[in-house]
């Protein structure tokens, strides 16, 4: 799945429609929009990952009602 199977998550935890924001891998610095990231939802949480070097970049992880993030592979994320 791309990176738009996540718009209601990435909307929930930063309070807007983030899948025209721009990411950069930190791991390859592959800068891409978010809806273009490859999203697994089987995974423990939700992970996105880098289209072009396959890292982690983002997860998702519901805890007890509270969504918890890592996005230390993220170099930048930038609003459209």
């Amino acid at each position: 799945m791309d990176g738009n199977g996540i718009a209601r998550t990435t909307t929930g935890v930063f309070g807007h429609e983030m899948t025209t924001a721009f990411g950069t891998c930190s791991s390859c610095a592959a800068r891409s929009m978010v809806g273009e990231f490859r999203v697994y939802l089987c995974a423990p949480g939700v992970v996105a990952r880098c289209r072009q070097c396959d890292s982690v970049i983002m997860v998702f992880v519901k805890v007890r009602g509270v969504t918890c993030v890592d996005l230390h592979a993220l170099a930048a994320l930038v609003p459209a």
